[in-house]
């Protein structure tokens, strides 16, 4: 099962688990998510969520690399919408969710944590969007909601250098709140979404309902970002980009 649900008295736990590699989203795991949050969201007995990943090494990887190799600008832009899609789902969801990273957090899977209401991580935790370092950019809402957490100019250099930040630059920089040792972690997280499940329903909701208010509508930004992810799979760098990630050698860009 992509994505496991377990439930702590009034938190529900969301477990992103591949059956390969650093817990990879494809298009399966996406599809599991999104029902999964359904489910979520129409459960009265549920007042907030934790989204995590299997095992200690990661939260997720990101995108499934490998079944971008033969995807032309329309595939691309389907894929883009996809996590968008879910990602929204994620960010409207009913209840708070408490995003517990524990591990390897990048690409889709920063994306996706970008979409919780608050993050706490391991301190072994590793964050970012390396897009740039395969020639594509940011898909699933990365180029809009970083700024909005982290501010314009460290959200820029992530993207533009695709270097991740380790837990304690993620806590000085505000991307996460708190940092736990690992075996700690999921009941530091459990334990906050707890708390939050706690609060009058009305007031939580209407509460973050100011706040996405207050960081400005993301539609217009999401389009933008949809075209150009889709747009930069014409190119040749792309090619080369996703082929030497997969080849594991360094990419060979020529600017076409």
């Amino acid at each position: 099962m992509p994505v496991a649900v377990a439930h702590r008295d009034r938190v529900a736990v969301l477990t992103l688990d591949a059956s390969r590699g650093l817990n990879v989203l494809s298009a399966e795991m996406l599809d599991e998510l999104e029902t999964r949050l359904d489910g979520v969201d129409v459960d009265p007995g549920v007042g907030a969520a934790v989204l995590t990943g299997a095992g200690a090494r990661a939260f997720s990887a990101g995108a499934d690399v490998a079944a971008m190799r033969e995807m032309g600008p329309a595939e691309a832009r389907a894929l883009s919408a996809h996590g968008q899609r879910v990602a929204e789902r994620l960010e409207s969801l009913r209840v708070p969710v408490v995003a517990a990273i524990n591990g390897v957090c990048v690409g889709g899977g920063c994306e996706l944590a970008l979409a919780c209401d608050v993050r706490v991580c391991a301190s072994t935790a590793r964050i970012g969007l390396p897009e740039i370092t395969l020639g594509i950019v940011p898909g699933w809402g990365g180029s809009q909601r970083l700024p909005r957490v982290v501010g314009v100019g460290l959200a820029t250099e992530m993207i533009l250098t695709g270097r991740p930040l380790d837990a304690d630059a993620a806590l000085r920089c505000g991307l996460v709140t708190h940092v736990h040792p690992p075996e700690e972690l999921h009941e530091r997280a459990v334990a906050l979404a707890g708390e939050l499940a706690a609060r009058a329903p009305l007031a939580l909701a209407a509460a973050r309902e100011l706040i996405r208010q207050a960081a400005g509508d993301t539609s217009a930004g999401l389009s933008h970002e949809r075209d150009a992810f889709g747009l930069v799979f014409a190119s040749e760098d792309t090619t080369e980009g996703v082929a030497a990630f997969l080849d594991k050698r360094p990419p060979r860009f020529e600017g076409r």
